[in-house]
């Protein structure tokens, strides 16, 4: 999916929850704008970026058998241009179906 064109029409956490979704098919997408939280830091007080810092919730059959580090690996390597284009920090919990659900006893 190419996002050329319309990087200025849709906001990054639009963008980010796209890539990730159409890769990675996850069945839980939880993305939390958390900006906010870091504007008085000297690096944003001279920014004119408004969506720079999320927390990342992402569940996906696509993470089975793979280290947290490749999880991570694997969200970053999706989101290269939203970090070489204004996007400062993503916190990630990324996960497997099988470990969001409660096992049955």
């Amino acid at each position: 999916m190419s996002f050329r064109g319309t990087t200025t029409l849709l906001s990054r956490a639009t963008r980010i929850k796209s890539k990730l979704q159409s890769s990675l098919e996850a069945t839980v997408l939880e993305l939390d704008d958390v900006s906010y939280q870091h504007a008085g830091h000297a690096a944003m007080k001279e920014s004119s970026e408004k969506e720079t810092h999320f927390n990342l919730k992402i569940v996906s059959d696509k993470f089975e058998g793979q280290s947290l580090v490749k999880r991570h690996r694997m969200v970053y390597d999706l989101l290269s241009d939203e970090l070489q284009s204004g996007l400062h920090a993503l916190s990630i919990v990324a996960k497997t179906p099988k470990e969001i659900t409660p096992h049955a006893k």
